[in-house]
């Protein structure tokens, strides 16, 4: 997703903010913008606000690829030799760097995030954190809070279940137990064993988890952080396991 600093370099310092409107569009342009350069069928008439108002609205709240193909149309409808001659060395390295971000948005577009049959406060609250996080302040930022989710989930699966679990227990460990008691894990079906092998490449996904969240995140005051593509790997990792996993205990 895009951070709330690159939103406002591609506004105010690539297309340009002027009394308020962004660049030279009109409620009409603006309008047709959406279907004409991104391919998308976004009606920015449905919300109040200037035009600059609108366009924000839409990218902060679009999912990763709907940011890229946003993007793609800023590009296409404002190139490089739109602007003028003075100011198009500087737009034109804007220009590479709106490139970079549409590369980053579609390589690492978010799996997104289930309507869990099984929740808690904790859980609700760490998955919203996360999204918040992801979405102002880049990936690194919400591998802490989706950890934290997964972890609230496996106990909350625990608890209703009453399948019981240490208070301190892990990540790793709530979900054994959830392998070894809870009966939708008793069904067997086709190619059981190959299945049993993702399985335990689940748990060993589960025992990574661990010490990235608490070496690599900020979840701790830590030196060395997640670069942006591996915590987004993180995120959907963890949100493929909540996926199945809300599946299978539906």
């Amino acid at each position: 997703m895009l951070t709330r600093p690159e939103i406002y370099k591609i506004v105010n310092d690539y297309i340009g903010v002027s009394g308020g409107y962004l660049g030279d569009f009109s409620y009409r342009t603006h309008r047709e913008f959406y279907p004409y350069y991104c391919d998308l069928d976004i009606n920015p008439d449905e919300m109040g606000g200037t035009t600059l108002q609108r366009f924000l609205t839409i990218l902060e709240n679009s999912d990763a690829l709907t940011q890229a193909k946003i993007l793609r149309g800023v590009l296409q409808k404002y190139p490089v030799d739109y602007f003028s001659e003075e100011v198009r060395d500087r737009k034109k390295k804007i220009a590479e760097e709106i490139q970079a971000m549409i590369s980053r948005l579609e390589s690492t577009s978010p799996v997104a995030t289930p309507n869990l049959a099984t929740t808690s406060e904790v859980v609700e609250r760490a998955i919203q954190d996360a999204e918040t996080l992801i979405k102002e302040s880049g990936a690194t930022s919400g591998v802490d809070r989706i950890h934290t989710a997964l972890h609230g989930y496996l106990r909350a699966v625990c608890d209703k279940e009453g399948i019981a679990v240490p208070e301190d227990a892990s990540v790793t460990e709530a979900f054994k137990a959830l392998r070894g008691s809870h009966p939708a894990f008793k069904v067997v079906g086709p190619r059981q064993a190959d299945v049993d092998r993702i399985f335990r490449a689940i748990s060993n996904v589960l025992d990574t988890l661990n010490p990235l969240r608490n070496k690599a995140s900020v979840a701790h005051p830590n030196e060395e952080l997640l670069e942006e593509d591996e915590a987004m790997f993180v995120i959907n990792s963890a949100r493929t396991i909540l996926h199945y996993l809300n599946s299978r205990f539906k």
